[in-house]
């Protein structure tokens, strides 16, 4: 099976630029971020689940997930993000696992945001690789480009897992405080690496 690199970061950390990077390289890039989104569009695959558990008030007329509503019942209760992501990580991880099975390419790389606060997706990787920076380019990064307010996306932080910690997890490290030129002189590093343990990862197997 095609090797696979999981690609994590907190919050503004730059994980999309690096993966679009890896894209330009002609890695296949798999974001579960994307398949969340199309699991919960209009006639989506989770949506009579999350419409069971949660109530039709989070649904829209047209049959989505009412993001913003979910997003305000979650930061206040643990139990309904426990509930939601019960019902969308199983999905997510077999459509993101068929899609892997399809590639014949030497290795892909798994836009996972919670990769290591979530076991199933942490433990299928066989390499994992942290976008990182300093928590105050975090802020500045969302509050400009999102128009959240530095208070919001320290809640966001909050919930994820320490940048301590996730370093400490983490196989690579990708440091995004820097420039363009930088970031692509890592990536190009990192994926003569990832070409090279692929192909190693398939000698052991035959």
């Amino acid at each position: 099976m095609t090797y696979r690199v999981g690609l994590t970061g907190g919050i503004g950390s730059g994980k999309s630029t690096v993966a679009a990077l890896f894209a330009e390289l002609g890695v296949p890039v798999i974001d579960t971020d994307v398949i969340s989104h199309q699991l919960t569009q209009s006639g989506g695959a989770a949506i009579a689940a999350i419409r069971k558990a949660l109530g039709d008030e989070y649904i829209t007329d047209n049959g989505a997930l009412d993001r913003e509503k979910v997003r305000q019942r979650i930061f206040s209760d643990p139990e309904s993000k426990q509930i939601l992501e019960d019902i969308l990580h199983p999905l997510i991880l077999k459509l993101a696992r068929n899609q892997v099975e399809a590639s014949t390419a030497p290795y892909v790389l798994i836009v996972v945001p919670l990769l290591f606060e979530t076991q199933n997706f942490s433990n299928w990787m066989q390499r994992t690789l942290t976008v990182d920076c300093a928590e105050t380019t975090q802020l500045a990064r969302v509050t400009k480009r999102q128009n959240i307010s530095e208070q919001n996306v320290r809640a966001i932080m909050a919930q994820q897992l320490p940048r301590s910690a996730r370093l400490q997890l983490t196989d690579d490290t990708i440091e995004n405080d820097g420039n363009l030129s930088a970031l692509k002189s890592q990536v190009s590093r990192l994926n003569q690496l990832y070409l090279k343990l692929a192909k190693n990862s398939v000698e052991r197997s035959n």
